[in-house]
């Protein structure tokens, strides 16, 4: 029997024709329900070009980090409650000079020591002295000797500060080498001329051309063709008088200024010839690289990552010195100079004669031996303390070049001995690293009528003093200042 049903044939639904133009219309979806409405004609979307999209994305994120500060997530407590008190810093530590005094350098080993400090101290009249010693990376001894202020009857400690002159110029030297570190500066970059770091318009004003030549290099190795034939700008003012044409008090710029518009004495790179002005030159370098003022980056980057917080550049008189700094004394014979604010005053040189803050960088850091010896042992490359400079680094500074200075340091011999030196009215400072281990600093506020040449009589005093300990007791007052913790100066 034949199947008659007809066979299923899946032919596609019958699309009804719908006129050019024409909008369909949908069929009810239901037993009375109505006709629906015809659905309107799609939009082409409008999509935001990608610079556009990269444009929000950038504000959005910037304006998220601004309000949130996630960094703070991940911070340690002390961080956070700073920030939850109204973003008060924590406190730094105190500087290790104010935590140690001359009683912890009382040691029977050291009597016949102490007593040849005070001889010579006797012999030279010099009021007083600060000495801090290190051996082999550990601070093993540190005493003031006589009078940090006579008048007052204050005796010298350990806490008090000191200008150190022109050991000022191994810290200046060591934040121009932190720079070239970091990349943001070449020691053969030009320093003037339109296309030098110091190309501002003031600094261009000049006629001798051979300033386009000079280098950061040639001036941290004081090859920068400046002299003193006409004297050291930088302690007689009268002398940038007459090239500026306006009284003091000058600026750093002020010096730059005169060091462009006094030309040079002979072509960079042909000579030797100790600069301060150079020195200076380089702490306005530092300014215009770092964008920061010379004295806050030094501190900030090169001072407290050493651990030295009691370092600072001092002040002209007396009367503003720092609360922990000396006074400062001359010999009988020294004379009254103008005053270097021009206000006509004749003072001592070491009192408002002598322009500490315009010395900046080449001769103004006011420091205790203490934490000079804490800043040598970041420098130094040796491995019992993390340095704040590569090795390579402190090897360029110290490696014996014929016929020319280290950078920063004032000799630097192939043994591993090197030496900084610093004189001006009321000090003499002595920086020596020895090639056995010792490493120490000798500062008098005091000068004396040798002048720069006083320096050679300390080195064979301290030389004869060391003779007399058989032994230095192994200790490490460098560790005194991690005990303390962190509190307030």
């Amino acid at each position: 029997m034949t199947d008659r049903r007809p066979v299923y044939t899946p032919y596609p639904p019958r699309v009804p024709h719908i006129p050019h133009g024409a909008v369909p219309v949908r069929e009810p979806a239901g037993p009375g329900a109505g006709p629906r409405r015809p659905r309107p004609p799609k939009r082409k979307r409008r999509r935001l070009k990608k610079s556009v999209k990269r444009f929000f994305w950038i504000v959005g994120t910037l304006i998220f980090l601004s309000v949130a500060r996630p960094w703070h997530w991940f911070a340690g407590p002390s961080c956070r409650t700073a920030v939850a008190a109204g973003d008060t810093l924590p406190a730094a530590p105190k500087p290790l000079n104010q935590i140690l005094s001359n009683a912890d350098s009382e040691l029977p080993e050291a009597v016949k020591f102490d007593r040849a400090v005070l001889a010579f101290m006797r012999k030279w009249e010099l009021t007083g002295a600060s000495l801090a010693i290190m051996k082999d990376g550990n601070l093993i001894y540190a005493k003031g000797y006589g009078w940090a202020d006579r008048e007052d009857g204050e005796p010298m400690e350990v806490r008090h500060i000191l200008r150190i002159a022109s050991l000022s110029k191994l810290i200046t030297a060591t934040a121009v080498m932190k720079l070239w570190e970091e990349g943001k500066l070449r020691l053969e970059d030009r320093v003037f001329g339109r296309k030098g770091l110091l190309g501002d318009d003031r600094f261009c004003r000049y006629t001798d051309k051979r300033l386009e030549q000079v280098t950061v290099e040639q001036l941290l190795r004081h090859r920068g063709g400046f002299t003193v034939r006409a004297g050291d700008p930088m302690f007689d003012w009268q002398i940038v008088e007459r090239v500026l044409q306006r009284q003091p008090p000058y600026s750093t710029d002020d010096y730059v200024e005169y060091a462009v518009r006094s030309g040079l004495g002979y072509r960079p790179g042909t000579r030797t010839y100790y600069s301060n002005l150079g020195y200076v030159v380089l702490s306005k370098v530092i300014e215009k690289v770092s964008g920061l003022p010379y004295e806050r980056y030094v501190q900030d980057n090169i001072l407290a990552p050493a651990g030295c917080f009691d370092m600072h550049i001092g002040r002209s008189r007396h009367a503003d010195k720092f609360p922990n700094e000396v006074r400062y004394y001359e010999t009988k014979e020294a004379e009254a100079v103008p005053a270097c604010d021009g206000t006509g005053a004749m003072v001592p040189k070491s009192d408002g004669g002598n322009d500490i803050q315009g010395l900046s960088g080449a001769g103004g850091w006011v420091a205790s031996p203490t934490e000079l010896l804490k800043f040598v042992a970041a420098i130094d490359g040796d491995p019992s303390r993390m340095d704040i400079l590569h090795r390579s680094t402190v090897r360029r500074m110290t490696q014996e070049v014929k016929g020319e200075l280290p950078i920063g340091w004032m000799h630097a011999y192939a043994d591993g001995t090197w030496s900084r030196t610093g004189t001006m009215a009321g000090t003499n400072a002595l920086l020596r690293k020895q090639s056995n281990g010792y490493v120490w600093v000798f500062v008098t506020n005091t000068s004396s009528w040798k002048g720069s040449r006083f320096h050679t009589h300390i080195g064979a005093m301290l030389r004869q003093a060391f003779g007399k300990v058989t032994e230095w007791p192994e200790k490490d007052m460098f560790e005194a200042d991690s005990l303390m913790g962190e509190v307030g100066n």
